[in-house]
């Protein structure tokens, strides 16, 4: 009896299973390169943008320092043989001292970019996923997958459904930071 029961929900989930394998192969997948969405769509322009400006912002920063600390070495040892021996060291501690806030501020700025970069992708990320849902849920896809994180190495054209969600990405009005 006990055997005869098993077997019994064994068939029905087989059954069961089949049927929900058979729904699942009849539903839509499609297809999403976010990496072109950043590329294409008018949001991940501006964001590049703002990343790339702020980036020459901190260069410049780095590249003015750099020049300073550059004149004080070349004044250090203008000025080496006419100084005092503590007056030099006293010279030579400010210069190292600059050399490492040097050093300091250039992993500042670029936790600062990676930061930027990484809060901007989420961002991006976060609305084009509401996007893509949207679609998948208007027009009845069973699945939408990521082209890169799935490790999609071949999709055909039909199922790619980035131009149609960078376009309603970018209808969309946007959004606050």
């Amino acid at each position: 009896m006990k055997y005869t029961k098993t077997v019994a929900w064994l068939m029905v989930s087989v059954w069961f299973g089949i049927g929900a394998v058979a729904a699942a192969a009849e539903g839509r997948v499609g297809v999403v390169d976010f990496q072109r969405v950043l590329d294409e769509s008018v949001a991940g322009k501006a964001a590049q943008a703002e990343i790339n400006k702020r980036g020459k912002e901190m260069e410049t920063a780095l590249k003015s320092k750099g020049d300073e600390l550059e004149a004080m070495r070349s004044q250090l040892q203008r000025d080496a043989m006419v100084m005092t021996g503590e007056m030099r060291e006293e010279k030579e501690r400010e210069f190292r001292i600059k050399v490492n806030d040097l050093k300091e501020m250039q992993k500042d700025y670029a936790k600062t970019a990676r930061e930027m970069q990484i809060r901007a992708m989420a961002r991006i990320r976060n609305e084009v996923d509401e996007v893509a849902r949207a679609i998948g849920e208007k027009e009845g896809f069973a699945l939408i997958i990521e082209k890169q994180e799935a490790g999609v190495l071949f999709a055909v054209p039909a199922i790619d459904l980035t131009a149609k969600v960078i376009q309603r990405y970018d209808a969309q009005p946007p959004k606050a930071k």
